[in-house]
């Protein structure tokens, strides 16, 4: 990214750099490039299965996980996303190439296409592969936020949670559970007004999400999710006491999802005003470089090269991925049942490997 050579007229907030602001926005662009490039595909039937957008959403993805300590060696904070966070995954070191193939079902990606879109994992830079079952991430996430206060190491859980799936049995057990044991956890709630095609309203009486959080005993703090830089604020507060031994904090951000639950869905639960309203004056990406600039944090031509620097990249990542082989039709029961010795968990090995999952 380009070199800066003049001082901020006004003070950066959160103790973020130059720097730090071109490579978020750098992961904003880059993830709804790669959106539209995977729409592309969609259109030409090269995708298999469906295809999820972040469309409004990418703000609060990419600067929650933002705030998150990013190694690429097993031993940095851990996140789980659901199906509208691959911002997030791109922030802790998921490659385009590799969503691309995932997308495409393609023999060499991460689950040698046993597994679609943004359902992988890597232990090593630090993301869970998000299940279906809505709501299950959360105990999960609480059994590996306990494992991280049990071995004494210091790093931080992050998890992402609909609005509708604060409904569920898993959610209410996870978070009481994290909450009981103080558990290093860091809850987003993306209230983006739907649970898939239920209106909030229709699901839960609650007035706001971020009022259970004095019900569980844990701290509470709701954001605008549409305003990048705020969003990062609240999410390096609740890291930074997670990190301190202060336990959970349920984060709500108050996002909207300008597009379907998925590409096949036609809105029609939506209202074209309300999309509209949304789309006109709250885009994340728009906000955020309308911040930059006028702030004079940056200049446009730096923002510029990153947006170049991106299309290249994804030019290259897509390219790559189209000649990728599919799967050999052998490999359909290879890594499917327990054919042979089980290896012991990797929490279990001394030292725990991340790898050996």
């Amino acid at each position: 990214m380009a070199e800066q050579t003049e001082a901020p007229s006004v003070q950066i907030p959160h103790n973020l750099s130059q720097q730090e602001l071109l490579e978020i926005y750098h992961y904003l662009y880059l993830t709804r490039a790669l959106e539209e490039r995977l729409v592309n595909l969609f259109r030409q039937t090269k995708i298999v299965g469906g295809l999820f957008r972040s469309l409004g959403q990418e703000g609060e993805s990419v600067a929650s996980a933002f705030a998150l300590r990013r190694r690429e060696d097993g031993t940095g904070d851990m996140l789980s996303p659901l199906i509208r966070n691959l911002g997030s995954m791109l922030v802790m070191g998921a490659r385009p190439v590799e969503v691309f193939r995932q997308y495409m079902a393609k023999g060499d990606s991460p689950t040698r296409g046993k597994e679609l879109n943004i359902h992988f994992t890597d232990y090593y830079r630090g993301f869970i592969g998000q299940i279906s079952p809505l709501g299950d991430l959360v105990p999960v996430m609480t059994g590996v936020t306990l494992t991280f206060k049990q071995r004494g190491e210091d790093r931080v859980g992050m998890v992402y949670i609909g609005d509708g799936a604060t409904s569920t049995g898993a959610f209410h057990e996870g978070i009481n559970f994290a909450a009981v044991q103080r558990c290093p956890l860091v809850v987003i709630v993306e209230n983006n007004g739907f649970a898939y095609s239920t209106p909030t309203s229709r699901q839960t009486a609650a007035v706001s999400f971020v009022d259970k959080a004095p019900g569980y005993g844990v701290a509470g703090e709701q954001v605008d999710g549409n305003d990048v830089l705020a969003v990062y604020g609240a999410a390096r507060r609740a890291v930074d006491r997670a990190r301190a031994g202060e336990g959970v904090t349920l984060l709500e951000v108050i996002t909207y999802r300008r597009l379907g639950h998925a590409q096949h869905d036609n809105q029609s639960y939506q209202s074209a005003e309300e999309i509209g309203r949304w789309a006109a004056g709250n885009d994340p990406v728009n906000r955020y470089v309308a911040a930059l600039l006028e702030n004079g944090w940056v200049a446009e031509a730096e923002l510029a090269s990153v947006r170049a620097a991106v299309d290249a990249e994804l030019d290259a990542a897509e390219a790559e991925a189209e000649a990728s082989p599919l799967p050999h039709p052998e490999e359909t029961l290879e890594g499917v049942t327990a054919d042979g010795q089980l290896r012991p968990p990797w929490t279990r090995l001394s030292p725990p490997d991340p790898t050996r999952a």
